[in-house]
């Protein structure tokens, strides 16, 4: 069907991550007609069904970050050089966004979103200015707030490289090895990669509860699974161990190394400690305390509208890390309630112009799952299919680059082409 002539309807995503991406390229698709890229494949035989109206949208996404980065990816890129620089992608970079005539990207960080007037302020990250944003239609996916290293502090690409940089080299001297704190999927895979790629570190991963994945809902056997994997590898694992102080340590020739004392009494050096440990907090300060729980997270409802009673609610959706919902954490869920948002959004633009009600798509509880690289091999866990480990599941859930190629087709970021 042709366009319904209107002036453009703004849509604002805070968030360019999974999430945030994969709300704007799916809605996109949706808007001009096309099939959405993360929706459900056709089936063989039949016709892909078409978006039944398009609408001329302007979309702006305001991200901190001037680029794409594969959080996944980053126990690979603290452990490899030429990993990292291909993990940061400058969003000027990015073909679908490169070449969209309707996606906006504005660098700064949302201070306050109005949704009784409907506009967003935000500060610029380089001017420092306050500026102010209208919109029609808002999706919230600015994800969690996490300490260094478990995800980069760097706003740029060029700041994220020496970051990055930085802790690789200190971390490869190879005097007295690596200290890795936490034995979360965070710090199980910090771990595995760094051994990975320079088999000849010592590498000890320290975890205060006696089974690792202890703040999981897992079964025991993935959890054991896990450590038997990472002993295979090479990492020596200590559980039940608690670290009570880091003290830099100078040596003879003024080189840096760290003392570690453990709760029991125990000590050991190393050259690094990377500490895999934080509580993630929501990055929702943007957003009102109606529509958020007591740790920050959005309240949506299954449509991922904010809750009910919030001014203008379906107006407002959120998506990926910082809503309220079961289910582990995971980008693969981020991206799937970005296509939910987006279809959303594109049903609210529909009944507002046609009186139509809403056909959205309701999201179902998700039970506990992962997918979790270790070295060489992954585990994976579903509850219809129980626990799989192996180098094939690393191969599935993670191809050779740990999900960068995989998220990238998924999000069709490329207009066709691989990343380079």
């Amino acid at each position: 069907m042709g366009s319904i002539p209107t002036t453009p309807l703004r849509v604002l995503i805070v968030g360019g991550s999974y999430a945030g991406l994969s709300a704007a390229l799916n809605l996109q698709d949706l808007c001009t007609g096309k099939p959405p890229r993360c929706g459900p494949k056709p089936v063989e035989g039949q016709e892909t069904p078409i978006p039944s109206q398009q609408f001329d949208i302007d979309i702006t996404i305001i991200d901190e970050r001037d680029g794409f980065f594969h959080l996944i990816g980053t126990p690979l890129a603290l452990a490899d050089h030429s990993y990292a620089a291909k993990t940061w992608i400058n969003y000027t970079d990015l073909p679908a966004v490169r070449d969209s005539s309707n996606i906006n990207i504005l660098q700064g960080t949302v201070k306050h979103v109005d949704q009784v007037l409907k506009t967003a302020k935000y500060v610029t990250s380089t001017t420092k200015e306050t500026k102010t944003v209208e919109y029609d239609y808002l999706i919230a996916a600015a994800g969690l707030k996490r300490v260094w290293p478990v995800v980069p502090q760097a706003l740029t690409k060029k700041g994220w490289l020496l970051e990055a940089g930085k802790h690789t080299d200190e971390g490869t001297k190879g005097r007295y090895g690596v200290l890795v704190v936490g034995g979360g999927a965070v710090g199980i895979e910090m771990a595995a990669e760094l051994k990975l790629v320079r088999p000849e570190l010592n590498v000890t991963l320290v975890h205060s509860r006696e089974k690792l994945l202890s703040s999981e809902p897992l079964p025991d056997d993935v959890k054991e699974k896990t450590l038997e994997l990472l002993r295979e590898g090479g990492v020596e694992v200590l559980t039940g161990l608690r670290v009570k102080k880091t003290e830099e340590v100078k040596d003879e020739q003024q080189k840096t190394f760290y003392r570690v004392t453990f709760e029991d009494g125990k000590t050991m050096l190393a050259d690094q400690v990377s500490f895999a440990i934080s509580r993630p907090v929501p990055a929702t300060e943007f957003l009102g305390e109606e529509v958020k729980d007591d740790e920050g997270y959005v309240k949506i409802q299954p449509s991922l509208a904010f809750p009910e009673g919030s001014p203008n609610n379906f107006d407002h959706f959120a998506a990926g890390d910082l809503v309220k919902w079961s289910g582990i954490k995971r980008c693969g869920g981020a991206m799937h309630m970005g296509y939910f948002a987006a279809n959303n959004v594109y049903q609210r633009i529909i009944g507002s112009r046609t009186g139509k009600t809403p056909e959205f798509l309701q999201l179902d509880e998700i039970p506990p799952m992962i997918g979790l690289a270790v070295g060489k091999n992954a585990v994976s866990y579903w509850p219809q299919s129980g626990m799989s480990y192996g180098e094939d599941v690393m191969k599935l859930f993670f191809g050779d680059d740990l999900g960068f190629t995989i998220c990238w087709d998924h999000l069709g970021l490329g207009n066709g082409k691989g990343p380079v």
